[in-house]
Formats: C-alpha cells, sequence, structure tokens
C-alpha cells in the first residue's frame, strides 16, 4: 500500500488552502455547543487558531489554551489572538497540564490526525475537569467535502494508488458512526452528534487549484510528490468535472461531522 507522510510546517499555505474554510466553520461548531461563559478551554490541535480565536469572539471564556505539535502555527495563532490565550508545543497523547484543569476540551479538524487516539482521550480526560465536555468536529472527508472529493476522485482515475492517500479511505473516524462509536468507547456520557455546513466560494479555477500547490496537508503534499506532467492530468480532469456559476466563481459544499461527550 502506497504510504504519504503529510506535510505540516507553513502556517501561510495551511491558511490558503483549510485556514480559511476552518474560520467560518469554527463558529458554527461554537453556536451548536451553545456554552454557558467563564469556562476555561482547551483547544487541542489548535493549528493557527482558527477556533481559539473564534471562542474568544462568541463565548466570553475564563481562560484558553491551545495545544499543537508545531511550532510554526503557534506563532501564527500568536499573532491572531494577540496575549490572550496560552498556546503550548505538545501532542494529543503529552499535554503539559495538570489533572482537571479544564471545563471543556475541544478538537477542530484534528481528531482524525491524532496518532494514538486510544491514549489521546485517556490524556483529554485526565486534563478535564469532572463533568466536563469533549467536543471536536472533524469534515466529512468521504462524502461532503467537495472540494476534496472532486481532487481525489480525479486523482484516482489518473494515478490509481492514490486511492490509499484519499483522507475518505484514510481517516474512518470521519464518518459519523465510527466517530459516535470512538466517544462510546471513551466512555463519555450524553453523546450528541450533528452536521455543520458551509459554502467553499473560489473566484475561478485557479483559486480553487492554487492552495492544492502549497504542500500542507494529506492532498497538496500528495500533489507535490507527483511530476508536473501527472499534476496536469489532475488538474484537467478536475476541470472537466467542476461545475462553475454563471460568473466564473465555484461554489462547493463543506461539512464537518461535530460531536459531543460528557466526562462522567
Amino acid at each position: 500500500m502506497r504510504k504519504q507522510k503529510d506535510s505540516w510546517d507553513s502556517s501561510e499555505s495551511y491558511e490558503v488552502f483549510m485556514g480559511r474554510w476552518s474560520k467560518l466553520i469554527a463558529s458554527k461548531f461554537l453556536k451548536w455547543l451553545n456554552p454557558p461563559i467563564n469556562l476555561s478551554w482547551l483547544d487541542l490541535g489548535c493549528g493557527t487558531g482558527a477556533l481559539s480565536k473564534a471562542i474568544y469572539s462568541c463565548c466570553q471564556p475564563k481562560s484558553v489554551t491551545g495545544i499543537d505539535p508545531s511550532a510554526e502555527f503557534l506563532i501564527k495563532a500568536k499573532e491572531k489572538i494577540s496575549n490572550k490565550a496560552e498556546f503550548i508545543v505538545g501532542t494529543s497523547t503529552n499535554i503539559p497540564k495538570e489533572n482537571e484543569t479544564f471545563d471543556k476540551v475541544i478538537s477542530g479538524l484534528a481528531l482524525n490526525f491524532f496518532q494514538d487516539i486510544d491514549n489521546s482521550f485517556s490524556e483529554m480526560k485526565r486534563i478535564i475537569k469532572k463533568k466536563g465536555e469533549i467536543a471536536a468536529y472533524v469534515w466529512d472527508y468521504s462524502d461532503r467535502m467537495d472540494f476534496l472529493r472532486l481532487f481525489w476522485d480525479a486523482a484516482k482515475r489518473i494515478d490509481p494508488e492514490s486511492q490509499n492517500l484519499d483522507e475518505g479511505v484514510r481517516f474512518p473516524i470521519c464518518i459519523i458512526i465510527n466517530l459516535k462509536k470512538t466517544f462510546q468507547n471513551a466512555d463519555l456520557s450524553d453523546i450528541e452528534t450533528t452536521y455543520l455546513d458551509i459554502d467553499t466560494i473560489f473566484s475561478n479555477f485557479e483559486d480553487f487549484w492554487k492552495p492544492f500547490l502549497g504542500g500542507q496537508g494529506p492532498a497538496p503534499s500528495y500533489l507535490h510528490s507527483l511530476s508536473e506532467a501527472l499534476q496536469n492530468k489532475i488538474k484537467a480532469k478536475i476541470r472537466e468535472r467542476i461545475t462553475f456559476e454563471s460568473d466564473g466563481s465555484i461554489k462547493l459544499l463543506a461539512r464537518a461531522i461535530a460531536i459531543r461527550g460528557r466526562y462522567k
């Protein structure tokens, strides 16, 4: 089976490729949670800080801490939120905080990248207060994350081996039944799920295509590994299948699956 190491070393490229959509979905997630004010939050896998920033905008928190393995991403997060939040290098299985520190532990678009999901939940339960809530959302990669589905479906036609790199195949946790089962296996209660939809609007085809060239995340990392000839074949195949609006723009749906559960 063909394998790949995803690149996560450029916050600027990530912002262009995925960050602009992360901002939109974060506020929808927090509206669904509808939390009380004055809580202590942990944003696990915070990336460049879209969700942490939204917490300050929407939730009147007592405190926000962001954890991410990428120091470069955390620099961008600190720029967004100034001195309000604390950002620390760490991982889902090594959270450098004391027991029972947070009221809410949340993860935006990162849960599927956690290397050891069982130990990740053990660590989340260690640092959350009793009766605290763990919540997350992930992209619906296998169905309605449309701009990625267009990419991988085209790539598979040009390079059949790319199917194994498709997030819809790689990340079975990003199916609502499997995600709910993961929270149940973590011994969480009062589990709820929902879908969160946003429109991803690209001004033209180049606005759609150029972010794939940045090398950040599974699809761009895969594309970066190919020859220019293969890249152009995939580009042409996508253009054949894409639907344009009357003004030449492209409007696609991006869906996330959200879940919440309470620690007993």
